[in-house]
């Protein structure tokens, strides 16, 4: 059975930096795309970015673009989060998700077409 497995996050001070992993057992890897998403203390789990396969595209929340970098090395099976300049909006339990359907090549940001989700990562940054 496929696992996900995430690992990184932490506690951290504002403007600081982390980066979360997302380990993949997926033999065919390089053909799924992969987000991440994240849930604060709201019910909404939200949409943070996103990676094709093939490294063609990637897709940012707006709140995150230009201090998130998501990236992908396809022979360690992994997916990266960069998170830079960390703000205390920022905290909330990061979830990586993998998409096993077929896919076109592109990025996708609802949760919906997400098939499989890791165990979550608790990111908190202070002020």
């Amino acid at each position: 059975q496929v696992q996900l497995v995430q690992s990184g996050g932490g506690l951290v001070q504002a403007g600081d930096s982390l980066r979360l992993s997302c380990t993949s057992s997926e033999r065919a890897f390089e053909t799924i795309p992969v987000g991440w998403f994240r849930q604060g203390p709201g019910p909404e789990r939200e949409f943070v970015a996103a990676i094709s396969r093939d490294v063609l595209y990637t897709d940012y929340a707006d709140s995150v673009k230009d201090r998130f970098t998501i990236s992908r090395n396809d022979a360690a099976s992994t997916v990266y989060l960069q998170m830079n300049n960390l703000k205390p909006e920022d905290t909330a339990v990061y979830y990586c998700a993998v998409r096993f359907r077929v896919n076109y090549g592109r990025t996708y940001s609802r949760k919906e077409d997400y098939d499989m989700w890791g165990q979550g990562t608790q990111v908190t940054v202070s002020s």
